[in-house]
């Protein structure tokens, strides 16, 4: 090898592998973090997607890889969240997490004797563990609902004030106290005419 060049075989530059290895080692160091900012149903679901992937070892097909693109979609969806990352889905985190462990049990299902039964029931109940949390998050936040500890964290690093309820006033409204002249007590009430006959 003259002058340091690589050889045809090698795909990757050099000092790429030193790259990937500190880029693991980031999401390693950020993964407690991200962990501790999941709601419950975020973490099974999280937990779901990761047994998923361990489910798919074994003969690999496109429906094995189709089941790990699905997982590793919903892991980068409960990262977004996690990192306070706002982006819209159609029904929401909860109907798309759910939608998708029913797709992984319908995948499942295609190659339910093709592969090992021990396999394919990890798969299965990850898949049905998936669509649960995901039933269960959708039940405790509607469709396009982003959590409201979330959205007043958001609102409160912008500088804003959360919005009070319609009704009620807030500290910019002028009062004044009562002994000032703009404020005069109403007129007594005149006493009520009598009514003849009564």
């Amino acid at each position: 090898m003259p002058g340091g060049s690589r050889s045809s075989g090698d795909p990757l530059p050099p000092g790429a592998g030193r790259r990937l290895a500190g880029g693991a080692l980031r999401v390693a160091r950020a993964a407690p973090r991200t962990w501790r900012r999941l709601s419950p149903e975020q973490r099974v679901a999280g937990v779901g997607c990761v047994l998923l992937i361990v489910s798919t070892f074994g003969p690999f097909s496109f429906v094995e890889a189709a089941v790990v693109l699905v997982a590793l979609t919903v892991l980068v969806l409960l990262r977004g969240r996690a990192l306070g990352k706002t982006f819209h889905l159609p029904f929401g985190d909860g109907t798309m997490i759910a939608a998708a462990g029913l797709w992984c049990g319908l995948l499942i299902l295609v190659r339910l004797f093709e592969r090992p039964l021990g396999l394919n029931l990890l798969a299965l109940g990850c898949a049905v563990m998936l669509f649960l949390a995901g039933a269960r998050e959708r039940a405790k936040r509607p469709a396009d609902d982003m959590p409201a500890e979330r959205m007043r964290e958001e609102r409160e690093a912008r500088g804003k004030r959360p919005r009070e309820r319609s009704g009620t006033r807030g500290s910019e409204w002028p009062t004044r106290p009562l002994s000032d002249p703009a404020t005069r007590p109403l007129p007594d009430d005149p006493p009520e005419p009598r009514r003849p006959g009564g």
